[in-house]
């Protein structure tokens, strides 16, 4: 007897295909996307910048280097309903933490778990063959160091797990979880203090460059799938205006390292992919529902909406500022947006904390400026625990 998830991104991610199609006329995605989830409030309130102004718990994600310079020992949570404008079942959560270790530098670790929710399993005609659960999960540590006058390098590493099937089978054939692992490596240079006219304004740069690892599979035989590689290049201001206002304003580029071949649909290894996924690629902007590109160009009749893309094209955007009042309450807002040829997420972003002796509480929120978004209303809580000593 044939069985069917209920829902065709499952079967979709067990045959082999996470998302993306063999054909080079589809924007490229990969498996378990949730690592490219931003976990915390903050930086999702500044248009999801942060990766040269990492300077909490959340520094393993946006940049290792961050940790660098940190002190104390500190904790944070997140939690965030996932695409509520779906009505979808599902929540991302997020936990880290760090300890500084003085001069020698700063460790970090994280655990992320993803609840994609409970799937029904039917047979061909529709009947119930019962329930699963399908969730994801990374953990991992980092470390930062200050190896130079205002030079910070940081590395980390994380376990991934995705199960997505249940074990449940496809085509008479057995699925299972996927397992691999990523690593990390990211600097950050801070520029000295420039005085202008009595305001203290500091630049920085940072690069990071995570999740590097194998691909994954779902099938023992299947098609493995890239995990998602992603180079992240950014900038921060510090702006002291006085003893109590203080205003940061961020910009980052991103791009996702992955890419894969048109004939076979097999994924080029991260090596390869370094270079590769900055060439040009067809990209199919009606759907893909009538074929491939190549097929709709040698027809004369048919619609053809293909546009070719540059690397460059692929990369996205954001753009935040904060304002900090006597380090105590903080205002946010941002602005994040891809190439409606490359997935078309353009939104704003608004956000903001509060610091009360060793606690600290983010709230973020996204205005879609694409109608029907399934990002619209997106709201996300963190929490931060100094830890006395």
């Amino acid at each position: 007897m044939n069985r069917f998830f209920s829902s065709a991104l499952l079967l979709a991610l067990a045959a082999g295909a996470s998302g993306a199609a063999a054909q080079d006329n589809v924007v490229i995605t990969t498996a378990v996307p949730f690592l490219q989830i931003e976990p915390d409030s903050r930086a999702a309130g500044m248009g999801m910048t942060g990766v040269a102004i990492a300077d909490n718990a959340y520094a393993p994600f946006w940049n290792p280097a961050g940790l660098a310079g940190q002190e104390g020992t500190e904790v944070s949570f997140t939690y965030a309903p996932w695409l509520p404008a779906l009505g979808a079942d599902l929540s991302f959560n997020y936990v880290s933490g760090k300890h500084s270790m003085g001069k020698a530098g700063t460790l970090g670790g994280h655990f992320t778990y993803f609840n994609l929710g409970e799937q029904q399993w039917t047979d061909e005609i529709g009947n119930s063959l019962g329930d699963f659960k399908s969730f994801e999960l990374a953990a991992g540590a980092s470390y930062g160091v200050e190896v130079g006058k205002g030079l910070s390098l940081g590395a980390g590493g994380r376990v991934i797990y995705s199960n997505l099937t249940g074990g449940q089978e496809v085509d008479d054939v057995e699925t299972q979880a996927g397992l691999s692992f990523g690593l990390d490596l990211g600097a950050i240079y801070k520029l000295p203090e420039i005085d202008a006219g009595g305001v203290g304004v500091t630049p920085k740069l940072g690069v990071n460059l995570a999740n590097m690892g194998p691909s994954i599979k779902y099938l023992e035989n299947g098609i493995p799938n890239a995990i998602p590689t992603n180079l992240r290049f950014g900038t921060g201001i510090d702006i002291d205006l006085d003893e109590f206002n203080r205003v940061t304003v961020a910009a980052d580029l991103n791009k996702l390292i992955v890419s894969r071949d048109p004939e076979t649909g097999e994924y080029d290894s991260f090596f390869e992919a370094l270079t590769s996924s900055w060439g040009e690629r067809i990209v199919d902007t009606s759907g893909g529902t009538q074929g491939s590109c190549d097929s709709r160009a040698a027809d004369d009749n048919a619609t053809n909406d293909c546009e070719l893309i540059s690397g460059f094209q692929q990369l996205t955007l954001g753009a935040g500022l904060e304002y900090w009042y006597n380090d105590l309450l903080a205002l946010r807002t941002g602005y994040f947006y891809e190439d409606p040829a490359n997935g078309n997420r353009e939104f704003l972003t608004f956000g903001a904390g509060i610091r009360y002796n060793v606690v600290g509480f983010d709230l973020s929120y996204i205005y879609a400026l694409a109608d029907d978004s399934p990002l619209a209303d997106q709201l996300r809580f963190s929490l931060l625990l100094n830890v006395p000593r």
